[in-house]
């Protein structure tokens, strides 16, 4: 299911849909986030170095790990690109690590598939890496504004938009979409895993069951009541609408076509409307659902896609 034009890259075999919109289920749970000295990932040769960012924007200090290549420290001076990974809700920083994400990565170098690369992998939360409606928690100012830079002052990093992209799963996967198509000045690529895209707000929202409890999550990033409006200024499917504003990016998303939270109807939207704007980029509907048990199958395509854009 490739835009013509586009760079091609593995398949997976196309499903049907099907079709159940539920409002933001996002990935699986995770222990709270710590503060930890530099410690060995579960890959042999790749160093996870976890420090409090300073934040004057949040007034806090954000969780950060940073998955550093094996020859990291025997290349100096050698500066690598950087990949930013955003988790789901009710993750953290080290869900990379813990959940298989650096072995995938780890994987693909000792197969020569891709070479070396940063992974940035912040804390985000519960706030869709968004700017609340209500101002008090700015964490896409936070993002953009202060861990760039500070990724940048603290790491030998190639500080340009083409050595440097988004990625991110279900929640994160929003977010990374959100971010790159609001800011092609900072990312030159992006990809997404079972993104948290929906075609519309239920309006009534249910107060009870699951809706219920969606909604309550809502609330902190886009506004108690729910305001649809804040939550379409920042859905990627609106921002999708105006391709223009983020011309130069490379555009990777998939989704399983059985992810139990419906998320396979935004992706399928994402890219009808992507190619209606004839907006290079790739997309695929894969078999499976959704969290770790679908990235572990597939994370991989972003990562290559990524190194091919680097």
């Amino acid at each position: 299911m490739n835009h013509p034009g586009h760079r091609n890259l593995p398949r997976s075999p196309v499903a049907q849909p099907s079709i159940v919109v539920l409002l933001l289920g996002l990935l699986l749970g995770s222990q709270p986030a710590g503060v930890f000295p530099a410690v060995a990932s579960p890959a042999p040769g790749t160093t996870l170095e976890c420090w409090p960012a300073p934040s004057s924007i949040l007034s806090r200090s954000v969780d950060v790990c940073v998955a550093l290549p094996a020859d990291y420290t025997t290349t100096t001076p050698r500066r690598y690109p950087t990949l930013y990974f955003l988790h789901g809700l009710f993750e953290n920083e080290r869900s990379w690590a813990e959940r298989g994400g650096q072995q995938v990565l780890e994987d693909l170098v000792n197969q020569g598939t891709v070479g070396g690369f940063l992974v940035v992998l912040p804390d985000g939360g519960k706030t869709f890496y968004i700017n609340s409606l209500d101002g008090r928690e700015r964490y896409e100012n936070f993002f953009i504004q202060e861990l760039i830079p500070a990724i940048d002052r603290k790491y030998r990093t190639i500080a340009a938009p083409a050595a440097r992209g988004i990625s991110g799963t279900s929640m994160g996967g929003y977010g990374a979409l959100h971010l790159a198509m609001r800011h092609p000045d900072i990312f030159g690529s992006a990809s997404a895993h079972s993104a948290a895209l929906l075609p519309k707000i239920p309006n009534p929202i249910p107060s009870e069951g699951r809706w219920g409890f969606y909604a309550r999550v809502l609330q902190g990033p886009f506004g108690s009541p729910l305001s649809e409006a804040y939550w379409e200024a920042n859905n990627p499917l609106a921002l999708a609408e105006h391709p223009e504003s983020f011309s130069h990016l490379k555009l990777y998303f998939d989704c399983g076509d059985h992810d139990r939270y419906g998320f396979e109807e935004g992706a399928q939207l994402l890219h009808q409307k992507l190619v209606a704007k004839k907006f290079p980029h790739d997309f695929a509907l894969r078999p499976g659902d959704h969290g770790w048990s679908y990235l572990a199958q597939y994370l991989r395509f972003s990562l290559i896609f990524h190194w091919r854009c680097f």
